[in-house]
């Protein structure tokens, strides 16, 4: 049982605390309810960029790195679709550095143009590498666009290349003020420390920080998918490449559980059946993976494999296909569904183990609703039966919303 206390200063930051005495660290994670969803369509890849400007300073601070290391601490960020989460760990004794730095900059960075023009710098050379000049890199940009038509999920959290070149420096400080506040922010600290503590020190650095007015819109839903689509390209890549993707139900919905289990079954491990059947059986994959996006709105679960040389394409799917297929009509025997379970189980305890990976789950459960999720999630998968894994399957996994990318190698033998 992880226990939390909570509160929520008058300027609407929510602050989480679970005090931990087993370590002499704490960690502190500020989740901003910002991300590549809020953008504007015509002006993608913001809240993955101010993520990277968080770290150029302030006019109080103007190194944020080598003030936290000089208290013995580190710190990371990452942005997705949803959120933009911010989180460091620091000994115990100097937890009050992490609020001050934290602090200064929710209220203000210290953002010039030429610090502006290297960060865009480094966004596009990010872009580059991982999209462009990596193999199959492209995949992402390709798939999102065709699966989603008007829901904001169908731009990658990066942004697009020629968005990220015309960004303004008007364009950051108007983003700032529209997400970057007290209201809009989840706080969470675990280690060993005090809740009352932490509420004092919350008090103290943010309490002062006046509300701003977040800009809020209402996300364009994205329509039912009534017909299966498909795109085909051709990349100077080793081998030819598959990719699925079914749009699914949100993070939040209860099916989601269940969903998470069906894509153990095909691909945890190498037990998993898209591994075992298709990788090392009939050897039509080289490598083969399912995944779901758990994004806050209806995400997408995805297949993706790489195909042997001389395999076909249509032996290829077949071979998936018949898989999905026997889920549906067939119950998972109970020692699969079983050893699927406790793998979940043993993730979720050992993602927990250190007082980071604490910080961080607390802060995705507070994102869901309630950071004492925690607490209730093994034995929500626990409840789950092969029944329903059929029936999902059966509710998601259908030809006409399936999004197929067949990504050819220019250099392998085709069939």
């Amino acid at each position: 049982m992880i226990e939390i206390k909570r509160c929520c200063l008058n300027n609407g930051l929510r602050v989480i605390v679970h005090e931990d005495s087993s370590t002499p660290l704490a960690a502190v994670s500020l989740v901003y309810m910002v991300g590549s969803r809020n953008e504007d369509p015509e002006l993608t890849g913001l809240a993955h960029l101010f993520e990277h400007l968080m770290f150029r300073g302030s006019e109080s601070v103007p190194d944020f790195d080598d003030q936290l290391q000089l208290a013995g601490g580190e710190n990371n960020a990452f942005t997705n679709s949803d959120i933009t989460n911010y989180y460091l760990t620091i000994p115990a004794v100097n937890i009050e550095t992490a609020f001050w730095l934290e602090s200064d900059r929710m209220k203000g960075l210290n953002i010039t143009e030429e610090s502006l023009s290297n960060q865009k710098m480094v966004v596009l050379e990010e872009y580059r590498q991982a999209y462009l000049n990596q193999p199959y890199g492209d995949a992402t940009l390709l798939i999102r666009p065709l699966a989603y038509k008007i829901h904001p999920y169908r731009w990658p959290t990066i942004g697009k290349e020629e968005h990220i070149k015309k960004v303004t420096l008007g364009d950051i400080k108007e983003f700032f003020h529209s997400y970057y506040a007290p209201n809009n922010c989840i706080m969470v600290v675990a280690g060993n420390v005090s809740a009352d503590d932490v509420f004092r020190l919350a008090e103290k650095w943010f309490g002062k920080i006046k509300m701003r007015k977040v800009h809020t819109e209402t996300l364009p839903e994205e329509p039912p998918q009534k017909s299966a689509r498909k795109l085909t390209v051709k990349r100077n890549v080793p081998a030819n490449a598959l990719y699925k993707a079914w749009h699914v139900c949100c993070r939040r919905d209860p099916s989601f559980i269940t969903l998470d289990l069906l894509t153990d079954i095909l691909a945890a491990g190498e037990s998993g059946r898209l591994q075992r059947i298709l990788v090392r059986e009939k050897k039509l994959f080289s490598s083969i993976n399912a995944y779901l996006t758990g994004d806050l709105d209806p995400g997408l679960l995805i297949i993706q494999g790489r195909l042997n040389n001389g395999v076909s394409y249509e032996k290829a799917e077949n071979g998936l296909n018949k898989i999905i297929e026997e889920i549906k009509s067939t119950p998972v025997p109970d020692e699969e569904m079983e050893k699927v379970k406790n793998r979940f189980e043993a993730e979720h305890i050992m993602d927990r183990v250190n007082i980071l990976g604490k910080v961080l789950s607390l802060s995705q459960y507070e994102v869901l609703g309630d950071a004492s999720l925690i607490n209730s999630e093994i034995e929500l998968y626990r409840n789950v039966t092969a029944g329903m894994v059929s029936e999902a399957a059966g509710n998601y996994l259908k030809k006409t919303s399936c999004n197929t990318l067949y990504y050819i190698s220019t250099a392998a033998k085709q069939l």
